[in-house]
């Protein structure tokens, strides 16, 4: 019986052979390409051409301040798509000043977005300026289209409604984790 000699040739190619099988999988496996993959758990980026950019909805309105608001409110639910509270804030903060005193609700939505420290409450707020300016949105509108947008598993399934520009769902309760969970639940003309 002959036992393996350290001296042996065989022995000492082996690491060789070994790392030259590994080097030569790995470069046929990626067939020379490189990955262009997302990993399932990084965060999403969602950029639309028409996100903040003025006049780029075909939503028209009965007076400058209404267009405006939806203006601000189209940017508001942009910020809480990407999950900034800071931007969320800022807009709330323009919002308020655009707001009148007969928009009480809507004045006081837009303060918690402003004042609120967590997100959460931040999208809660949302929701109610949702409502409150719903009416506003729907007797202003003049032309164009606006969309009414529904998400039935926001707030503990609850539900919860928001406008859009576009028929595309752009979760703004939910933001990259449930991004496009929702319908368009009705057409404002």
């Amino acid at each position: 019986m002959t036992y393996l000699n350290s001296n042996d040739l065989s022995f000492k190619i082996r690491p060789y052979l070994i790392g030259l099988v590994a080097l030569v999988f790995l470069f046929t496996a990626c067939n020379g390409e490189t990955n262009t993959n997302v990993e399932r758990n990084s965060p999403v980026e969602v950029k639309s051409e028409k996100e903040n950019t003025p006049d780029s909805f075909d939503a028209s309105f009965a007076d400058g301040i209404t267009e405006a608001i939806f203006q601000d409110y189209l940017h508001l639910r942009t910020a809480f798509v990407h999950a900034d509270m800071d931007e969320a804030k800022a807009v709330a903060r323009e919002l308020i000043e655009r707001l009148t005193a007969e928009e009480s609700q809507a004045l006081s939505a837009a303060k918690e977005i402003a004042d609120a420290q967590d997100i959460e409450k931040q999208r809660a707020a949302f929701y109610q300026l949702s409502e409150a300016l719903a009416p506003i949105f729907e007797e202003g509108l003049t032309g164009g289209t606006i969309y009414e947008q529904y998400c039935p598993m926001a707030f503990d399934n609850q539900g919860a409604s928001w406008f859009s520009d576009s028929k595309e769902i752009r979760n703004p309760y939910f933001g990259d984790k449930m991004l496009t969970c929702g319908k368009v639940k009705r057409t404002i003309q």
